[in-house]
């Protein structure tokens, strides 16, 4: 490949003179933002294990009363962007939020779209646009962009769960912002839709809901039956997996950002092809081993690692005598959007 020029060739008086005038030379910089082949990335394989975080949070919960925090929140950050960054990939933010018994998170919107996945405890709730969500562990519940949301806490024990958002794209786009509201007026409805179940969805000879994301929340015990259902009926079917979306129109669940669950056999390997988007894994439940590049994580429960794209990712269930599970998001529909995805094998 032709060595092109650099920057430190030209005279300085000329550089000085496009930087007076906010010009920049593009050769100089042309393999760095267009390099052969494979993108340049700084999201590195990471991983941060649920035991080290959870102390650090429940301290968070002493240090720091909900009405000072809003949201109390410890962000799990990739160093390759750097921890200031927030960010956990170039289009995700992930982060461990705390709930305490009694405690209510004032209701607000905002332009990024967000999803919790419930870690642990019970007896909390997030409303969405009105519907009352409760939250159990490995529930899904969805905060798209622009939608009020609340959450508080009638249980007795603290909640956690791993917010999930698309914040690093939308902040990038100069379009992050938030407004706070008042205490929702809860309707009928708990955010999910029992029809989605039966595999059916109301006959447009009717007049459907016309709401973008007509389901806020996926509980864990119907994703969980859906996937061993899967594999009970395909005994050769090697990657178990489900994609969580829209049950109306069979579209992605959130409109940036992919979500799924999968299911590793007993003692199965499975690797997953390298394809363009990142991806973020969490162990719903059960003990995973994942090879990311010349990264080797060992995933206990409610652990959460991070790969980068254009890099296969191999997962191993530690567990020879029963399944785990995973719930993992990713870039894929933004990628799709864009015109950019590929599946490189």
């Amino acid at each position: 490949m032709q060595e092109l020029g650099r920057l430190e060739d030209l005279p300085k008086d000329y550089v000085q003179d496009l930087r007076e005038l906010n010009l920049v030379p593009l050769w100089p910089s042309l393999r760095g933002v267009l390099p052969p082949k494979v993108p340049t990335r700084q999201t590195q394989p990471t991983c941060w294990a649920y035991k080290d975080i959870k102390p650090l949070l429940l301290k968070a919960g002493e240090l720091t009363p909900i009405e000072k925090a809003e949201r109390r929140v410890l962000v799990l950050a990739n160093p390759g962007h750097g921890l200031e960054k927030m960010q956990a990939s170039a289009a995700m933010y992930l982060g461990m939020q705390l709930l305490m018994p009694g405690e209510w998170a004032p209701s607000h919107r905002h332009t990024p779209n967000a999803v919790r996945m419930v870690v642990e405890g019970e007896g909390a709730w997030t409303t969405v646009d009105g519907e009352k969500c409760p939250m159990s562990r490995g529930d899904l519940i969805l905060t798209p962009t622009g939608l009020w949301h609340e959450h508080g806490h009638d249980g007795t024990e603290p909640v956690i769960w791993l917010d999930v958002l698309d914040l690093p794209l939308v902040y990038y786009m100069e379009a992050s912002y938030h407004i706070n509201g008042e205490r929702q007026t809860v309707v009928p409805g708990q955010g999910d839709k029992q029809y989605a179940r039966g595999g059916v969805v109301p006959s447009h000879v009717f007049e459907r809901s016309k709401k973008a994301y007509p389901m806020l929340r996926y509980a864990w015990t119907d994703a969980k039956a859906a996937l061993e259902s899967l594999a009970s009926d395909n005994a050769a079917l090697e990657h178990v997996q489900v994609t969580y979306t829209n049950p109306e129109t069979g579209g992605d669940a959130e409109n940036i950002l992919g979500f799924y669950a999968l299911m590793l056999r007993p003692g199965q390997t499975l690797r997953l092809p390298a394809r363009s988007p990142a991806q973020v894994f969490h162990v719903i439940e059960g003990a995973v081993q994942a090879q990311i590049v010349a990264s080797t994580f060992t995933l206990a429960e409610a652990d959460t690692c991070c790969a980068p794209g254009y890099e296969a990712v191999t997962l191993t269930n530690l567990n020879a005598s029963q399944p785990a599970f995973l719930f993992i998001a990713d870039e894929s529909p933004l990628h799709r959007k864009l015109g950019v995805y590929e599946n490189r094998g």
